[in-house]
């Protein structure tokens, strides 16, 4: 795989094992919004990867990625230790299906994410092209603890007419509990901020979160009639499968 070697510029802790970090990005790499690459540290002379979403927009000077510390994971455990000036390495093979090529054009985009299944949607909104695309664009963001809720100031700043932010917090008091599949489900999403109800001939949605999430998600989206982005042709909603709990 073509690897380049950059280096981390910065690193920001959203809560005890989520966080952030910016590299620097190789020359002549391009990008869609809402891609993933891989990441790689070497350790003892073997190099270590894992799928990451791309958390910057395509025209940013740096990268910027989201990150869980899964305890004895064998890249996230080294990485949430890293500083800035720590070399990293990127492959410059961008891929993934959440893209807006990813589901025909629609009246309103839902994106559920849940965990750091948020970053592809952040690049997305950093963008742009959702709000020339789309009438309203609705996120959801599913996490157990409000420390979780990363980039919650910029979404929250980002609020108006065309975009909705919906944050829910389950293991915690907050606003709202209920998790994202089952506000989108039960249609108290799109009743709770006033919207029609979801229609698979109008609007469109994006998966990318924890396994369960997707999938389940993804057999009632398909058990009510909806056609998923595959080989086959580009339908009205499309699922993230790079995204992995690391092991």
């Amino acid at each position: 795989m073509p690897y380049s070697q950059q280096q981390i510029t910065a690193k920001h802790r959203w809560s005890d094992n989520v966080f952030s970090f910016t590299t620097t990005r190789p020359d002549e790499f391009r990008f869609k919004n809402g891609e993933f690459v891989t990441l790689g540290l070497r350790q003892q002379e073997k190099l270590v990867a894992r799928a990451y979403s791309i958390v910057s927009a395509n025209d940013d000077e740096q990268l910027e990625f989201l990150s869980i510390a899964v305890p004895d994971g064998p890249l996230t455990s080294e990485l949430v230790n890293v500083d800035p000036g720590n070399a990293i390495w990127i492959n410059t093979k961008s891929t993934g299906s959440l893209t807006l090529n990813h589901v025909q054009p629609g009246r309103h985009l839902y994106m559920i994410a849940t965990g750091t299944g948020l970053a592809p949607f952040i690049s997305l909104l950093r963008g742009g092209e959702v709000f020339e695309r789309f009438d309203k664009t609705i996120l959801v963001h599913t996490v157990r603890t409000k420390e979780g809720l990363a980039y919650r100031d910029e979404l929250e700043s980002m609020q108006d007419d065309r975009f909705h932010y919906v944050p829910t917090v389950t293991r915690e008091h907050f606003a709202t509990t209920a998790r994202g599949a089952e506000l989108f489900r039960s249609g108290e999403l799109a009743e709770s901020l006033t919207l029609p109800a979801i229609d698979p001939e109008q609007d469109r949605v994006m998966l990318c979160g924890n396994p369960n999430m997707n999938h389940e998600l993804k057999n009632f989206l398909l058990e009510a009639g909806w056609e998923i982005t595959n080989h086959q042709g580009v339908g009205n909603f499309t699922v993230e499968q790079a995204f992995v709990l690391e092991k």
